[in-house]
Parts: structure tokens; sequence; C-alpha cells
């Protein structure tokens, strides 16, 4: 029996859908109960989230061990991009880039640990996806046209793999260049990234994302990622393996 259910958290919908026999709506609350707990940690807008409070000089020895690894997880992602991925601004940590990709990979993980294997989690655009949708046929994912979001682009077929994208068209000028004098990416209005999870599929997408133009280069020489770019010009790249997840 397929369940299906979209909760609006962390200021998003926020999607699941499982359709392995013996899945039930507590299934699908379990995940969003997660997602809910990881908006009052990471939130850079609630006041009472522990980001918040570091934000506000929380010394060191009081965060949390989950928050350490979070962290370190963006160093890290910042040293593998040349520093395009950047959780500091204006004197501020948000590692929002991350967390949502880390988060849909944590309740991902749950799922398969409960023993389903046909589902995926959809939050803000960004997917993680195991087996299929429907007995022999993967699951379908539409990238939309950033010029006009009603409509669908190009559709691609995953199966166990993550996609994200990142974009000006859902949230606006929102990520900066940090090699620039903190100028917004312009020339670049989405980039959507395929890779082996939704985890490494999203930081990786805004670092390709803060690059500009020359974001998908980079995409292209990370073994096992794919990406989709469109541009200011409502011009596409794409890197040389995208085209085996076009659906036919």
């Amino acid at each position: 029996m397929s369940v299906k259910d979209t909760k609006i958290i962390m200021g998003m919908p926020i999607t699941v859908e499982i359709v392995d026999d013996l899945a039930s709506q507590n299934d699908l609350e379990k995940v969003f109960s997660y997602f809910r707990k990881v908006d009052e940690q990471y939130s850079p807008y609630k006041e009472s989230s522990e980001l918040s409070k570091i934000n506000r000089g929380l010394p060191e020895d009081l965060w949390s061990d989950e928050m350490k690894i979070v962290l370190a997880l963006c160093e890290q992602t910042k040293q593998e991009t040349n520093g395009y991925f950047d959780i500091r601004h204006e004197g501020k940590l948000d590692p929002s880039g991350l967390v949502k990709g880390w988060a849909i990979q944590n309740a991902a993980e749950q799922l398969l640990k409960d023993g389903f294997m046909n589902f995926y989690i959809e939050a803000g655009g960004d997917i993680q996806a195991h087996g299929k949708g429907k007995p022999g046929i993967p699951w379908s994912v539409g990238i939309r046209n950033p010029f006009n979001t009603n409509e669908i682009v190009k559709v691609i077929t995953i199966e166990d793999s993550g996609v994200a994208t990142s974009g000006t068209y859902i949230r606006g000028e929102h990520i900066y260049n940090p090699h620039g004098s903190s100028q917004k990416v312009i020339t670049v209005k989405s980039l959507t990234v395929i890779g082996p999870n939704v985890y490494e599929a999203d930081r990786f997408a805004t670092a390709a994302f803060a690059m500009g133009s020359e974001g998908v280069i980079f995409i292209d020489n990370l073994p096992g990622f794919e990406a989709y770019m469109i541009d200011d010009r409502q011009l596409a790249t794409f890197t040389r393996g995208f085209e085996k997840y076009v659906a036919a």
C-alpha cells in the first residue's frame, strides 16, 4: 500500500511517499517529526535554536556533539570546493546549504533501517529516492524552468540516488560567491545536481552554484555526479554523463 503526505516544515514543503506494503501514516509522521527536530536545532530564524544561540555567542564547549559534526562537515565541504561552500556570512553561521540534504539523507537511512525499500523524500526540491516508484519503473523527477516554474524542461529518472537544485527562482538571490566580495550569483538561474545521495548532491550543488557559470564544469569533473544548469540567458548546459538520466 502506498502512503504519501506533505507537511510544511523548515519553511518549505516536505513530501514523503512510501510504496512498500505495510507502510502507514505513522511511518510518515516519524519522518516529519525528525525534520521538526532538525528545524528546532538548526534554524537560523528561530531564536531558540542551538544555531541562533551559537550566533549570539554560545561558548563552543556548550555546543552539542551533533552540531560540532555538522559544522565539521561544512568545513570539509569548504575545503573540497576551494572555499566556494562557506557558511560564514556577515559574521554569522548558516549551514542551511548542507543541513537540508544531510537531514533528508538521515531520514532516508531511517526508513531503510525500518525495512522500507521503495520510497522518496523531497524537501524544498531536493530529493532522495530509493528503489522504484512503481513495479519495474524508477522514480521520475522534473527539472523546472526557472523563468516559468510551471514548465518542466527535463524529466530524469533515478533509483538509489539524490537530486538537489540550487537556484534563485524559489528563494531569490541568496547564494553568494565567497571569493567575489560577497557578490550575489546572477549569471546562473538554476543548477540541478544528481549524486550518489542527496547529502552529497546538495552540498556540491550549493558550492557549484556559487561558482557561477564555472560550476557545471566543477561537477563535470566530480566522479559520480552530473548536473544541468540554466543560465541568465535561458541557455542550458549539462555534464557529459547527464543524458543517461533523462527519461526516454
